[in-house]
Formats: C-alpha cells, sequence, structure tokens
C-alpha cells in the first residue's frame, strides 16, 4: 500500500516537472520571438536616419512629418525592452509615419528615381516584412505560454514557479490604416 501511495506521489512530482519544462520552453520560445522583434525594430530605426536625409533634399515644405518620423525613432529607441506594449505603441505610430512618409515621396518623380532612395524604400519594405513575421512568431509562442500560464493544472505549477502572462506585441488601428496615394492627373 505505501508502495503505491510512493507511485503516486512520484507520478504527480513527475508530472509537476514536465509541466515545468513546458512552461520554460514556452517561455524561451515567447524570449526569443521578441528577440527576433527587438532585431528587426533595431534595423529599421537605424534605417530611418538614411530615409529621412534623402526623403528632406527633395520635400523641403515636409519638414513637420520629417521631424515626426525622427522623434518617434528617438522615442521607440527610449522605451524599456522589457515594455512590450509601450514598444508597440510607438513602433505603431513609427510604422504610420513611415507610410505616410513614403506616400508624401510619390509627389517627387526624381526622388522615387534616385537609385539610393529606391534601395532605401526596398531595405524598408524588407524589413517591414521581417518585422511582421518576427511579430507572428513572438505572439503565437506568447499565446502558447499564456495557455500554459492559465490552463489547469499547468497554472498550478506556474503560479508556484513565478511564470506570468506576457503582452502580444500589437500596434492601434491607426497605425495600420493604408496612407492615401494620389497620383497627379
Amino acid at each position: 500500500m505505501t508502495w503505491i501511495v510512493a507511485l503516486v506521489v512520484l507520478a504527480v512530482i513527475g508530472y509537476g516537472i514536465v509541466l515545468y519544462n513546458r512552461l520554460v520552453r514556452a517561455r524561451q520560445m515567447a524570449e526569443e520571438g521578441w528577440s527576433g522583434i527587438d532585431v528587426q525594430l533595431k534595423r529599421r530605426a537605424d534605417l530611418v536616419p538614411n530615409l529621412v536625409e534623402a526623403v528632406q533634399g527633395y520635400a523641403t515644405h515636409e519638414r513637420e512629418l520629417l521631424q515626426r518620423v525622427t522623434e518617434l525613432r528617438r522615442q521607440a529607441q527610449a522605451v524599456p525592452p522589457d515594455d512590450v506594449a509601450g514598444r508597440a505603441q510607438v513602433e505603431g505610430l513609427l510604422s504610420g509615419a513611415l507610410g505616410r512618409l513614403l506616400a508624401v515621396v510619390e509627389n517627387y518623380p526624381d526622388l522615387k528615381a534616385s537609385q539610393n532612395f529606391v534601395q532605401l524604400q526596398t531595405e524598408l519594405a524588407t524589413i517591414e516584412n521581417e518585422i511582421q513575421m518576427s511579430r507572428r512568431y513572438y505572439n503565437g509562442a506568447t499565446r502558447d505560454l499564456n495557455v500554459l500560464v492559465e490552463s489547469f493544472p499547468s497554472n498550478l505549477v506556474a503560479g508556484f514557479t513565478g511564470f506570468v502572462k506576457r503582452a502580444f506585441f500589437e500596434t492601434d488601428d491607426a497605425s495600420r490604416a493604408v496612407p492615401k496615394v494620389s497620383f497627379p492627373r
């Protein structure tokens, strides 16, 4: 009889260890996902000054927009690394401002024809795609971790060992708006 109790206790402890290891794996996947987003956001932030400089020579009367893009880049870099929601908000605003900047470029045919600008625009499009893929990966890994943190019986192990839910990387609706591009007729 005592060996049955001991076997049950060992099974419960073993199951607890399995759940703990699943939680650790899920947390590591979410951290890896955030690292991927962070790398792409830093690449974009490094590209912004070159983009602004290229546009600045042509679009002298667009100073306000150029200053806004520069300010949002500075704000994005100032957000603490672990503030996912804050970073998502500022990066969403920066994405919207960059979209408006690229829409403004449509009025400058010489700039659109510049090989340097075309290369910058291509790099920015590539980085935006990488950010989107990284964001999907991170949000999927975060979802898996959050399910484990909230589901029974893994929530017991999570609560006991200090695992908590993570925030999703989401942008607000304003930054999702497609910039309006109009061509002269």
